[in-house]
């Protein structure tokens, strides 16, 4: 009788264990809805990577993920890497239940629906681009103002010798094939906290690529 009820058993254990991680899911998910309606209490900026007044943070990830870099032949006839643009790959989470989820991706996108604050034709390098993992919303983003060196502000950019914290505005937004409404509102993105992802400073050959691992806060805007 012990023997025949194992599998039973395990099958519960399975079926809590897949209840749990759903509600948890469901959790992240409200938790992320709830935030679209409250404010998000980014670090004091420096103004050059200060949104304009009117606009309010959201929403934050905790981005891990890599800068993509590509070795390039220069004006005086050696290499570098670039360093403008690095092509970002990331993934951004929120804590539940002290849990990660995942609720956004980064990467270069071609800009599917750009607004006043890019030029047309778009850049056929790509913008930066968020979605989200809920609803597919997206928004596009160009930085604006001036980059802040990492490790000259302590309160937003204290890692020396990481790349840059950004300012970037919208340069369009998407509601995505099921009417999303996460990022399809983003005004302004801030790259805070930045770690690591500094581009190579090795000798490298013409076409050689090298990603290097980076961890960032991005706040999200919209208007107040």
């Amino acid at each position: 009788m012990r023997n025949d009820r194992l599998p039973f058993m395990n099958k519960i254990a399975r079926v809590r264990s897949m209840s749990a991680a759903v509600l948890a899911m469901g959790c992240a998910f409200g938790t992320i809805t709830h935030a679209n309606a409250q404010r998000v209490a980014p670090p004091p900026t420096p103004t050059q990577i200060t949104p304009d007044p009117g606009n309010v943070a959201f929403l934050v990830g905790h981005a891990v993920g890599s800068q993509g870099y590509t070795c390039l032949p220069t004006n005086t006839g050696g290499t570098s890497w670039t360093v403008n643009p690095a092509r970002p790959e990331a993934t951004l989470f929120t804590e539940a239940f002290g849990l990660p989820f995942q609720i956004i991706t980064h990467f270069v996108s071609i800009d599917e629906n750009p607004n006043d604050n890019i030029a047309k034709p778009v850049p056929l390098g790509g913008n930066a681009t968020w979605q989200s993992s809920f609803d597919s919303s997206r928004v596009w983003a160009k930085a604006v103002g001036t980059p802040v060196v990492a490790g000259t502000d302590r309160e937003s950019c204290p890692n020396t010798g990481s790349i840059p914290c950004l300012l970037l505005q919208s340069v369009g937004n998407d509601k995505g094939p099921t009417g999303g409404g996460l990022l399809d509102k983003v005004t302004f993105v801030q790259r805070l906290n930045t770690n690591g992802g500094s581009a190579p400073t090795s000798s490298c050959s013409v076409g050689q690529t090298q990603l290097v691992p980076y961890t960032a806060d991005y706040y999200f805007f919209h208007k107040d």
